[in-house]
């Protein structure tokens, strides 16, 4: 499953984290990417020190208390977030995610999302394609976020003009399985849309425990 999330951050929420960003040094991106990545990694990483720390648990507690996120993940673990930046000339090559993250505890790599931090207009290329038939080419608004499989293949355009600001992280799901996390999505959704137009009714309830018992079911923890 692939879902754009929309204003996850405020305009006033990106502003700060760009500027916060503006005080910390960037690196080399692929001294954080694997073997085979590295090859064709060509990006900045804000230096993983003291001062991000901050910066990446807000982040992590804003999304994960995001109820379409929570939908659409079912998130029990996720890496600290990387905040990567593009200068002109900058891409990162077509590239599958690692499927176990390194560090304690490790991370099964279910899902892959970028946060967009920089407006559309101001740069140009960038867009973060899903490799595939047919091909999902992805460039957003700044605060919108975009979810999709760690599996698949992916890259990032080259930046032809200006910077392109992002947040990226890899989640393991609760639901291992995408056509299972697929089904909780629709049916929560679903589930939902009864509540909002005829309150907690008998309908709700039978399929309040459909859902918690395939969840129950399908829980990989």
């Amino acid at each position: 499953m692939m879902i754009r999330i929309p204003e996850v951050l405020t305009t006033a929420q990106v502003q700060q984290l760009r500027n916060d960003l503006q005080r910390l040094s960037f690196v080399d991106g692929s001294l954080t990417a694997g073997v085979y990545a590295r090859a064709v990694k060509r990006n900045e990483q804000a230096d993983q020190n003291p001062q991000i720390k901050p910066l990446q648990d807000a982040m992590g507690s804003l999304l994960l208390r995001h109820p379409l996120f929570e939908m659409a993940a079912r998130p029990v673990n996720m890496k600290p977030i990387l905040f990567s930046r593009y200068k002109e000339g900058m891409e990162y090559g077509t590239h599958v995610d690692n499927a176990v993250m390194s560090g304690w505890p490790p991370v099964r790599s279910d899902l892959s999302f970028t946060l967009f931090l920089s407006d559309p207009d101001s740069y140009d290329g960038g867009e973060l394609v899903v490799e595939g038939e047919p091909e999902t080419r992805v460039k957003l608004p700044a605060g919108h976020l975009f979810l999709y499989p760690s599996s698949s293949l992916h890259h990032v355009e080259p930046v032809r003009r200006g910077e392109r600001l992002a947040a990226v992280s890899w989640v393991q799901s609760a639901v291992r399985d995408p056509a299972r996390r697929q089904i909780l999505f629709d049916l929560e959704t679903l589930r939902r849309r009864i509540y909002e137009a005829d309150g907690k009714t008998g309908n709700f309830d039978l399929l309040s425990r459909s859902f918690a018992n395939l969840y129950r079911m399908w829980a990989d923890i």
